[in-house]
């Protein structure tokens, strides 16, 4: 593709040399760069794009894209004002512009998202509509599975996806949308059928720097809408966010178990089994069924029923598919052993999520909360005691461990946790070392218990100072019992 294509809509400062250039590929690492390619020089936190661009010229690069005066021989250099936010207009041209054809359904919120997306996809395809996943979990394109590198793909990696879902046949795709993505601007240049917001809590400040910025950030997707928005009105900040997008062209709907919504649940019934309620729309009332047990279930299931119903997909359909989605990686899933304990694996690394977990448990168990958790290291330090606090009111007795201490010390992370359980009455210790802390778990674990592993969910690994490790939490306590702990 010409160069003078693949800046169409760009806001360009100048051009140095020729806009008629073939450009076969756009990248971002100069590692990456093959002939031909537009290496866009972006300024990150860490590293800074224009430092790297001889590299990129001895590397093939056939053009730069820049936002910084640079001096480079025998190339194209091409001037905006923001590299970051040129780089989704640049990458959605090259990709052919896919989300004008592909029926794309964002979700965006602190907790929630996962849970929703495969709730909406089971509907999907019990309407027989090809659909795809793109999240926190991984990448799922028909049988194709990828593992996922971070909630939302950088704006290249997400248009090449768009037009690769596209090119499969496929005609949905529903995908998790971070605040992250939002406020960099990877989801830039992409059309939504449908934005759904779950929730804001407490997560992300270390990067938002406070809870006006975090919901501005999330705000951003509801203005790349076209059918529907749909939004929590039970939550503080999605009334916010609806009374500020009300006026758009794009219809708004909400959605709400405690204040009067567009939709609604009525008569919610949970136990251990799952959750049963009616649903109510402005054209029908139905009952559904979910065995994922937890109030916070039912909203989940709300924001999936939204979608189809704005989606024009009916009653019955939405039944079926909410129903037949029991089990989602990572979210209140049941490890499968043979003991008298029960042990609970999600991904609950928020004092929210943590609450909805632990309240869900509540509702079912028969003996004591036994709760193993931290909290990642170079992330959100204000919830960490929050999270401790959150964790005493609702367990009979808490494990703090590591998470993902990544840079810091796990200790000092332990620590910052410990004042917040401290505000509670519950017993807990403190064992730095996760699989340790999930062996001692096993160990005291009685008849009836449920051992929560919170915080990394899905996760197949963990990330130390020195790298990261394998650590899937259900194959470790298999190998646990496995040796009679």
């Amino acid at each position: 593709m010409k160069l003078f294509d693949i800046m169409r809509g760009a806001d360009i400062i100048g051009i140095y040399g020729s806009d008629s250039v073939d450009i076969k590929d756009i990248v971002y690492d100069s590692r990456k760069v093959s002939p031909g390619s537009l290496f866009i020089c972006i300024t990150g936190f860490k590293m800074d794009g224009h430092a790297y661009i001889n590299q990129a010229i001895e590397n093939g690069a056939a053009a730069v894209l820049v936002e910084k005066d640079v001096e480079a021989k025998g190339i194209t250099i091409v001037k905006v004002k923001d590299t970051r936010m040129a780089m989704p207009v640049l990458a959605s041209n090259f990709y052919g512009n896919p989300t004008e054809q592909l029926k794309l359904i964002g979700i965006t919120g602190t907790n929630g998202k996962t849970t929703t997306t495969y709730l909406i996809n089971s509907i999907l395809e019990h309407a027989k509509k090809s659909s795809s996943i793109i999240g926190t979990i991984s990448i799922k394109l028909g049988d194709k599975e990828i593992a996922a590198s971070r909630t939302t793909p950088e704006s290249v990696e997400l248009q090449k996806l768009f037009r690769e879902i596209l090119d499969q046949g496929i005609d949905y795709s529903v995908m998790e949308v971070s605040s992250h993505a939002l406020e960099l601007g990877r989801a830039d240049a992409s059309t939504f059928e449908v934005g759904i917001f779950t929730n804001l809590t407490q997560d992300h400040l270390d990067f938002h720097k406070n809870f006006e910025n975090y919901r501005d950030a999330k705000k951003k997707l509801f203005y790349k809408t076209i059918r529907g928005n749909i939004i929590n009105i039970d939550d503080h900040h999605g009334r916010i966010i609806a009374e500020e997008i009300k006026k758009l062209n794009t219809p708004l709907i909400t959605y709400g178990i405690d204040n009067s919504a567009d939709i609604m649940a009525e008569n919610i019934e949970i136990d251990a089994r799952g959750i049963r309620f009616t649903l109510v729309t402005p054209e029908y009332r139905i009952d559904i069924q979910n065995k994922i047990p937890g109030k916070f279930s039912v909203y989940n299931c709300l924001a999936a029923a939204s979608a189809a119903y704005v989606l024009g997909i009916d009653k019955n359909t939405i039944r079926e598919g909410i129903l037949s989605q029991s089990n989602v990686p990572g979210r209140s899933e049941v490890v499968d052993i043979d003991k008298p304990y029960t042990v609970v694996v999600d991904y609950a690394h928020t004092p929210d999520g943590l609450d909805n977990i632990l309240k869900s448990i509540r509702q079912y168990v028969k003996g004591r909360i036994i709760t193993v958790f931290g909290c990642g290291g170079d992330r959100d330090a204000e919830k960490r005691p929050l999270m401790g606090e959150s964790a005493g009111k609702l367990s009979d007795y808490c494990i703090i461990t590591s998470d993902n201490p990544r840079s810091e010390e796990p200790m000092s992370i332990i620590k910052q946790v410990e004042k917040g359980i401290r505000n509670t009455a519950c017993d807990y210790i403190c064992i730095e070392n996760r699989k340790d802390a999930i062996k001692y778990a096993l160990t005291v674990a009685e008849k009836d218990d449920v051992i929560l592993l919170a915080g990394k969910g899905h996760e197949t690994y963990q990330v130390l100072k020195d790298g990261t490790i394998p650590f899937d939490e259900r194959e470790i306590v298999r190998e646990l019992i496995r040796e009679e702990v």
